[in-house]
């Protein structure tokens, strides 16, 4: 899912599941690396967490709000605030790993 300024509080501020963000640019090498890793675990945990991807480029105000001054970033939210961050390219396992994902 693709989020930008104008949905922003409908899909990460008032989610009841935590969110998966993705802060990433169409330029950037890793993050075409790490889009797979991530897609993979929007399909595992569907029903569990919801993952949207925030391109910088075109978004940022997103970029701004949440200080991303490095790309892939993953933000993972829970009730629209900020739990935890990673930057940089990381493996299905390694993302599962850091964020404490359970099935």
């Amino acid at each position: 899912m693709e989020i930008t300024k104008n949905n922003f509080d409908k899909e990460v501020k008032e989610s009841a599941l935590p969110v998966l963000l993705d802060f990433w640019a169409t330029w950037c090498g890793p993050c075409k690396m790490i889009a797979g890793e991530v897609v993979k675990i929007a399909d595992e945990y569907e029903d569990a967490l919801k993952v949207g991807k925030v391109n910088v480029d075109e978004q940022p105000y997103l970029a701004e709000k949440f200080a991303i001054d490095v790309i892939p970033t993953l933000v993972y939210l829970e009730n629209g605030e900020e739990v935890k961050r990673t930057s940089g390219y990381m493996t299905y396992g390694e993302i599962e790993k850091f964020f404490g994902l359970k099935k």
